[in-house]
């Protein structure tokens, strides 16, 4: 008797179904085929052990189990329940015709029980595609699966529990839960605030601008002005995310295993900070097992690097391309992975080893060879795709001890909101691009335009500065968001003005 259930094997952040087929012949032995993975070939001993603990048994015959299709490699112990429920029916020790109903996944424990698995939330959405009725799968996954409309989601706790449920013995209510209002109950729900930063007006309107356009920004100041506090507050005046991109972003999550055990929905944008002895593989993804790195991690939020000098060399060059395609494809013989990698950059630095070179009120005691150094350890190309260079000097004591009431991330929100509005309609017709920092030459040349006054202060700043040419399309890029936030269509010589002021690593005199 042959009996078929379904898993499934994730790819990427897609899943793609599984059938899994047993059957039970004349012979011994127990045989696994279809591209199984070690952890895969060794579920026979925890199918045999879970099954005897719950009064079944692997039958002393040969047993033959199918994953297909067989040209697919399949990972993970994801598939221990399926297996067990398929030998289960094969065998004739349960009698069921629901099985092939079900996308079903668990790892089994030796006692019987199920531990969660990942990538529960891509497999859900591919289930409801193909039409399947539902999905069992252990508890602790099943608030993430039933966030899929329109498939049951069946909570199990043992092999036992998904034995009665197939049979018919037990009533298990599918799972239910709300997407939109379970979205909208957490979606503004941060623990930093912009209110409670005392001082720092100038980089505070320099990372608003960075929200309104999407625009990397580099901080660069001695020890202990703020850096790190600004940029953890940063999420907090981005433009809340839609439903589409939260389920974009839970996807990568889920199939990351990096999913909190209360959480099935990420409602706030992501805010990674990997400690600088991250790896380039970490990083941007890969490993023998493709898995998404922290730049995919931080999709459709920010990606903070403290102390970027600190950072190896190698590390920093691999993001250099998914700054620009906003993806990240990881290719190995067989297979090629794509993960996405919409995030904003946030990096910080000291201006030379010590911390102290331009401090206001401290002397720098490195010399010149060491500065050079030091900041050679970030490469020309990266600066370039960073938009924004921010100084960032100490606050006073004054500023610290003041009882001003300062703006709240949720005033900020609002003009960045506004502003992304412009954009979006700006952009409407485009493909690809959503935001001012997303565009290319030939979208700066028709929404960039600039009259004869901010012309000649561009020019004039470019020479006087020693500002480089790379600059010129960051210093037109930021102008227009600076003038969407002031709700204007043309870009004025103010918005120049202030964008010019935003490229301090650009001056030929800033580091002597």
């Amino acid at each position: 008797m042959i009996a078929k259930t379904f898993g499934s094997s994730v790819l990427g952040v897609n899943a793609s179904m599984i059938t899994i087929e047993v059957n039970v012949l004349n012979g011994t032995g127990f045989y696994m085929v279809g591209l199984p993975d070690n952890a895969i070939k060794e579920s026979f001993h925890r199918v045999e052990s879970a099954l005897k603990h719950e009064g079944f048994i692997i039958p002393r015959q040969k047993v033959v189990v199918n994953l297909a299709p067989a040209d697919i490699r399949k990972e993970g112990a994801a598939f221990d329940l399926p297996i067990a429920l398929g030998v289960a029916k094969a065998s004739g020790q349960i009698h069921t015709e629901d099985l092939d109903k079900y996308v079903i996944l668990g790892e089994l424990s030796l006692d019987g029980k199920l531990r969660p698995v990942k990538g529960v939330l891509p497999i859900a959405i591919e289930a409801r595609k193909r039409g399947l009725k539902g999905f069992i799968l252990p508890k602790e996954n099943a608030h993430e699966a039933a966030i899929v409309n329109e498939l049951d989601v069946i909570p199990v706790g043992s092999l036992q529990d998904a034995i009665d449920f197939v049979e018919g013995n037990k009533t298990i209510a599918p799972l239910k839960v709300d997407t939109r209002e379970l979205f909208f109950d957490t979606q503004g729900d941060y623990s930093e605030d912009f209110a409670t930063v005392q001082g720092q007006e100038n980089i505070k309107r320099a990372l608003e601008i960075a929200a309104a356009g999407g625009h990397n920004v580099i901080m660069i100041g001695p020890p202990g002005a703020g850096k790190t506090m600004l940029a953890k507050r940063l999420p907090s005046i981005l433009p809340p995310l839609d439903l589409y991109e939260a389920l974009e972003t839970t996807k990568i999550h889920s199939v990351a295993g990096k999913l909190g055990d209360d959480a099935a929905l990420i409602s706030r944008r992501p805010f990674r900070a990997p400690h600088h002895t991250i790896s380039d593989v970490a990083l941007v993804g890969g490993g023998g097992n493709p898995m998404p790195g922290e730049i995919s991690m931080a999709h459709n939020g920010v990606l903070f690097l403290d102390e970027l000098p600190e950072f190896k060399r190698t590390v920093l060059e691999v993001m250099r391309q998914p700054l620009e395609e906003r993806m990240v494809t990881i290719s190995r013989a067989k297979v090629s992975v794509d993960y996405p990698a919409n995030f904003m950059l946030i990096a910080s630095m000291n201006p030379c080893p010590c911390g102290n070179l331009n401090h206001p009120e401290k002397e720098c005691v490195c010399a010149p060879p060491t500065i050079e150094r030091y900041l050679n350890k970030v490469s020309g190309p990266l600066m370039d795709r960073i938009d924004l260079h921010v100084e960032v000097t100490p606050v006073s004591f004054d500023e610290m001890t003041s009882d001003r009431k300062n703006e709240s991330s949720e005033e900020i929100r609002e003009r960045v909101i506004s502003a992304r509005e412009r954009q979006k309609e700006r952009f409407k017709e485009v493909t690809g691009v959503h935001s001012n920092a997303m565009m290319d030459a030939e979208d700066l040349k028709e929404n960039c335009q600039i009259d004869t006054v901010s012309k000649a202060l561009l020019k004039s700043a470019m020479e006087k500065l020693g500002l480089s040419a790379r600059a010129y399309a960051r210093i037109l890029k930021v102008a227009r968001t600076i003038a969407d936030l002031a709700g204007k269509d043309q870009i004025m010589a103010e918005h120049i003005a202030e964008a010019i002021q935003y490229r301090s690593l650009d001056r030929a005199d800033y580091f002597k």
